[in-house]
Order: structure tokens, then C-alpha cells, then sequence
């Protein structure tokens, strides 16, 4: 059973410390998010729904294919799979993808429902291809639905039309972002949640 390979226990290691951690700092409230990391290149172990991702261990994580298929019988996954699944087939070298609903996120993703840019930051420089700070970011943000198949449709027809493309917000829910490994991902998490306080912060301090 893949279950029982190197390979998932690793990431679902990687992914509960994940957890762990943003639920630490309050970015994954309830059981809100969702993560993921990929297997091989026809798997990924990805987390069960209705988990608090801060109490994550080995029965918060299951197997699914990327056609949607549940490889781990009994277990539920995220209602919002193909977010992920979407992300892994369009790019073989993504490693993970992670969701969170910080307070940051949801408010801008309200705030900016047709998307935000990110403008002359020295961290952004935490993402591929950025090597400085004169440079701008664009958020995309996508109307939240429960049609997720739909969704993901969206969201891999404006990463076709728009490339170079870190993250993205879903209206009202928060972030989506990945990266080559579980690790990569987490920085750009960090990146993203940093950039969105920064930009919380001066709207409250501008006259």
C-alpha cells in the first residue's frame, strides 16, 4: 500500500508540521484549509475533510489520483480536491499545494473581488523567478462557489491566459499557493500571509 511508503509518511509528516504551525498563527481557523503534496506522478496524499489542521496525524491524510479517484477507502477528502489535482496536472514540478483562511486573506479577497497586485516588496522576492523588489505581483481573486470542478476549470484558464502566476484567493475563503516541495510551499505561504498584513496595515494607516 502506498500508505505505508517512504514517500507518505514523509509528506504527511511535512504537512501536519504544516498545520501545526499556521494553525500557530491563526491561519487555519476550525477546520478551515487544506493540504497537499504529491506522491508520484499519478498520486497525492492530501487531507481528509472536517480535520482541525493543527491536531493533524495519520488519519487526517488519504490518498487520491489525479482524476479525483479516493485510493484510501472509508475517508473523505476536501470538498476542494480538484484545486489541488488541477495544480498538479498542470505543472509535473509542483511538490505541494497549500490552502489557508487567514483573517488577512478573506478581507482582501472580499475588499478586491476582481484581484490585487502586490507592488515593490522585498519579499517578494520568496517567489520564483523574482530577483527584485521593483517588480509587481498580481493576485488573482475567483469567485468562491460550490461548483469546485468549475472552479478549477477557472482557475486553470486564467494561469493559461496569465503565466507566472504564485497564488490566488478565492472570494470570502483565502489562499492558495505551492510550491516544489511541502517546504517551498510553506515559504510561500509565509510570503503571501506577510505581503496581505502589509497591505491590511496601510489601508488602516493611510489618511
Amino acid at each position: 500500500m502506498i500508505e505505508d511508503s517512504l514517500e507518505y509518511k514523509a509528506q504527511v509528516r511535512l504537512l501536519a508540521d504544516a498545520g501545526r504551525l499556521f494553525a500557530q498563527r491563526g491561519w487555519v481557523p476550525a477546520t478551515a484549509g487544506n493540504f497537499s503534496a504529491r506522491l508520484n506522478e499519478e498520486q497525492i496524499v492530501i487531507t481528509v475533510s472536517g480535520r482541525h489542521k493543527g491536531h493533524l496525524d495519520d488519519s487526517g491524510f488519504m490518498v487520491v489520483d489525479l482524476e479525483g479517484n479516493i485510493l484510501s477507502p472509508g475517508k473523505t477528502p476536501s470538498a476542494e480536491t480538484f484545486l489541488h489535482i488541477i495544480m498538479y496536472r498542470r505543472d509535473p514540478s509542483i511538490g505541494a499545494v497549500l490552502h489557508t483562511h487567514s483573517a488577512n486573506a478573506t478581507v482582501l479577497s472580499r475588499l478586491f473581488p476582481y484581484g490585487l497586485t502586490l507592488n515593490d516588496y522585498v519579499v517578494l522576492k520568496a517567489f520564483p523567478a523574482i530577483t527584485s523588489h521593483e517588480t509587481s505581483l498580481p493576485v488573482p481573486v475567483f469567485p468562491n462557489t460550490q461548483d469546485v470542478p468549475q472552479l478549477a476549470a477557472q482557475v486553470d484558464d486564467y494561469m493559461n491566459r496569465h503565466p507566472g502566476v504564485s497564488g490566488y484567493l478565492v472570494s470570502g475563503h483565502g489562499l492558495y499557493t505551492w510550491g516544489r516541495s511541502v517546504e517551498a510551499a510553506i515559504q510561500h505561504v509565509e510570503a503571501f500571509e506577510f505581503l496581505f498584513e502589509c497591505e491590511i496595515l496601510s489601508r488602516r494607516l493611510s489618511p
